[in-house]
């Protein structure tokens, strides 16, 4: 079985691009006219329960998501490439990175989960937890993300769209895998050169937490700041991001 994926551009470097937890690979949508599909070949992964994906059953795990992707990797016949992770997809990547580190040239963790998970306590953990269910949390979710700073049009309409995308056993069930799985003492040391891209209006996955954690545990880890950006940064500012990812990957290829 081959996970549901789209294909992008036809160039010798070769990416993995992995999405996050509000909806599937169309979230990048917007980057697409900014990508060099000359130099890079992309390869949009969607999770079992999600996207093109959405029929396909599973455990709904970071672990899952990693064995997926190095399948369609082989499946693909890519021996080396590049990784790209958003949010939950930024753990995800931390995972493959662990488990074949010799076949990622670079990656790009973009406002990403760190490998330790993210902890949610009281009335938080009962907003993310019925997420599923209770249609109104995402964009409440999706707001907060983002600064609260867009308007409530945008958040329904992305709202619609992760319900759509989406199936509620997995939006339920990845919640508890990113939130709640911790791998750190499997990726400490790791030399793979990563980027580490925060939007400066994402009140949650701060500068603070990256120092806390990506740039301790990797030693060629950098960090950048996205201005006007919240925890969208392919939704908010899609031009930017694809000129950052390409240029950090084309340094590594």
């Amino acid at each position: 079985m081959v996970i549901g994926y789209r294909k992008f551009g036809e160039g010798t470097e070769k990416v993995l691009v992995l999405h996050g937890w509000h909806m599937d690979h169309t979230v990048f949508e917007p980057m697409f006219p900014a990508l060099d599909g000359q130099k890079f070949s992309f390869a949009f992964v969607d999770y079992r329960g999600y996207g093109l994906s959405k029929e396909i059953k599973g455990e709904h795990t970071i672990r899952e998501i990693g064995l997926d992707s190095i399948r369609l990797a082989g499946h693909l016949g890519w021996e080396r490439f590049h990784l790209i992770g958003h949010s939950m997809g930024g753990m995800a990547i931390q995972w493959i990175m662990a488990k074949i580190n010799e076949r990622v040239k670079c990656a790009v963790a973009i406002t990403p989960v760190p490998a330790c998970g993210v902890p949610f306590q009281g009335e938080e953990l009962e907003l993310f937890e019925n997420a599923a269910k209770v249609i109104r949390n995402r964009e409440v979710i999706l707001m907060g993300s983002t600064g609260n700073r867009h308007s409530e049009a945008w958040a329904r309409t992305m709202t619609r769209r992760s319900v759509e995308t989406t199936t509620p056993d997995a939006f339920t069930d990845y919640f508890r895998a990113w939130s709640r799985t911790n791998f750190v003492s499997e990726v400490e040391g790791l030399k793979t050169p990563i980027k580490v891209i925060v939007g400066e209006n994402d009140l949650h996955l701060t500068p603070a937490v990256m120092k806390q954690t990506f740039l301790k545990w990797y030693p060629n880890a950098e960090l950048e700041v996205l201005g006007n950006s919240g925890h969208y940064p392919m939704l908010e500012v899609p031009i930017n991001l694809a000129t950052v990812c390409e240029r950090f990957m084309w340094s590594h290829k």
